[in-house]
């Protein structure tokens, strides 16, 4: 199942679509380079493609970390990458009065986990009419998602996503259930898994979020394997020169090999009969 944009391409490949870029846009030529790259990969393995990017980054942990560019310079590149390409984009909102200024701008809104039960902020999306991405907050059930779901098209919009992003296990980890994954696609949405952030340690004592990107393609792997919809995956040239997530980003070049292998995996599970 895909959601509904025009401009996402390949849907007729029967593959996952994949929501990938940077954790939060740097500035253009980055943000322009990561684009250009994956939409050449992604057209050869024929995936339809979401560009992501955050605007701004409204969650740190520290008081100093770096929290974005600029609102609107940084949603000036996200339309310019959606304009260049011609291809959808993606970009996360915090608070309701954000809803009408970043929805003229991208395709998709997305809801952070920690705030996925904010009826207000599920309300200002909806009623933008652009397609609301839900991740699911890591303190909650998968079957608990179908409320907030409920919110959305309640509100006049049945253009409603949900992405896994793993749950809490102890202070400083996550892992991912994945009968999650076939218990929210029974609700008839798009179901995403976000594999990088599931592989984030959480409450670090530096203050600086952890990560396990050398298990990026188990935890791929596994969501293909059970049929999920979509993949989420942060990816940057340098992670180590990332300023947000860099420790469970996907390094730009090993994209492209990811990819080849998972669409191979899809090929494989789209002939099982469905379950």
């Amino acid at each position: 199942m895909y959601p509904q944009i025009e401009q996402l391409k390949h849907t007729d490949s029967g593959m996952f679509f994949l929501l990938a870029g940077p954790c939060v846009i740097e500035g253009e030529e980055m943000a322009m380079h990561i684009a250009e790259t994956i939409v050449e990969i992604t057209d050869k393995w024929k995936i339809p493609y979401i560009f992501k990017g955050s605007y701004r980054k409204a969650n740190r942990s520290r008081i100093d970390s770096f929290t974005g560019i600029g609102d609107e310079k940084a949603l000036r590149i996200l339309r310019k990458v959606r304009e260049t390409f011609g291809i959808p984009v993606v970009t996360d909102i915090h608070t309701a009065d954000e809803a009408a200024m970043a929805a003229e701008y991208v395709d998709v809104l997305q809801i952070p986990a920690f705030l996925c039960r904010q009826t207000d902020l599920l309300l200002a999306a909806a009623r933008t009419g652009k397609i609301v991405n839900i991740k699911k907050g890591q303190f909650l059930s998968p079957e608990a998602m179908q409320f907030a779901a409920d919110k959305v098209v309640e509100a006049g919009n049945n253009h409603v996503m949900l992405t896994e992003r793993g749950t809490t296990f102890g202070y400083q980890d996550l892992i991912v259930d994945y009968r999650g994954i076939p218990e929210m696609q029974a609700g008839g949405f798009p179901v995403v898994l976000d594999v990088t952030h599931s592989l984030q340690q959480p409450n670090q004592t530096s203050g600086v979020t952890g990560g396990m990107p050398r298990l990026i393609e188990t935890i791929a792997r596994a969501g293909v394997a059970v049929g999920v919809d979509g993949l989420f995956m942060e990816t940057h040239p340098e992670p180590e020169k990332a300023k947000s997530d860099g420790a469970n980003m996907l390094p730009l070049h090993r994209l492209d090999s990811l990819l080849g292998r998972l669409v191979a995996l899809r090929q494989v599970v789209n002939t099982f009969p469905a379950v």
